[in-house]
């Protein structure tokens, strides 16, 4: 059991849903993300993405290309982002970290050293979007053999073929992506995502959490509705682009939770 699996296991024993944030880690520099970080528990999120900043994010759009290349200016590295969470740690044992990011800096570093580090310093679970599920023993499994999790994303185009292989070495949660296209994007719509996760809950028993293009309170309340949770990263990304104060950005962060779980 990780800190992810524990804190699904307590939002279902209290009927609530998960409230996740995406932040960039080192944006706009190391000691500014880390105050919004140690600040996202107190304002109701129930799991923390810390982004690794990367030079080609093919997964994401402008909000959060820019945002990591901030950081990359500001000096961020992955040595950097583990340093971030181990501090982190110091004064919160138990909301879960997801490390999201790609592969290279985690390849370039080195897969073992990577996962004693991302071990040490209290990760609970990556996202990697550049690695499918037919490179499983490249960075999946040996997580898995860590007691880490490795936390893969559906979108709208996994089919019933795909879904099953997509699930298979899945773990914690599935991330489900609420449309075709970048992070930051157009704005979800709960039509088209409600029978999409309800056909992934037929799948399997592990959480299913909602993101991409959830940006204001209401969509926050609708889309937590539709599975076990929410995940919303741009939205706060552009308060931190624009240069608010982190306790600005996590007035407007306790808006987003507070409506996940009303």
């Amino acid at each position: 059991m990780t800190r992810i699996d524990d804190k699904f296991a307590d939002l279902k024993a209290a009927d609530k849903k998960a409230f996740v944030t995406y932040i960039m880690a080192g944006d706009t520099d190391y000691d500014t993300s880390l105050e919004v970080m140690r600040g996202l528990p107190g304002v109701g999120v129930d799991v923390i993405e810390l982004g690794l900043p990367f030079t080609d994010p093919v997964a994401d759009g402008a909000t959060i290309q820019l945002a990591g290349q901030r950081a990359l200016d500001a000096g961020q590295t992955l040595k950097k982002t583990l340093a971030m969470a181990k501090a982190f740690r110091e004064d919160d044992n138990t909301t879960p970290i997801v490390i999201m990011g790609y592969y290279n800096p985690i390849y370039s570093m080195g897969v073992d050293k990577f996962l004693v580090a991302a071990k040490d310093a209290g990760v609970d679970g990556l996202i990697v979007v550049d690695l499918p599920p037919e490179e499983d023993s490249e960075l999946c499994l040996p997580a898995k053999d860590a007691g880490i999790n490795f936390i893969r994303l559906a979108t709208p185009t996994t089919d019933a073929k795909r879904l099953p292989k997509v699930i298979e070495n899945t773990s914690g949660f599935i991330y489900y992506v609420s449309m075709n296209g970048i992070t930051g994007s157009a704005a979800a719509q709960a039509d088209s995502v409600q029978p999409e996760v309800a056909r992934i809950k037929e799948a399997t028993d592990l959480p299913v959490v909602i993101g991409f293009g959830v940006k204001t309170p209401e969509a926050s309340k609708t889309f937590a509705g539709l599975g076990d949770g929410v995940v919303v990263g741009s939205a706060i990304v552009e308060r931190i682009g624009r240069g608010d104060a982190p306790a600005d950005v996590l007035a407007f962060v306790k808006t987003l939770a507070d409506a996940a779980h009303s």
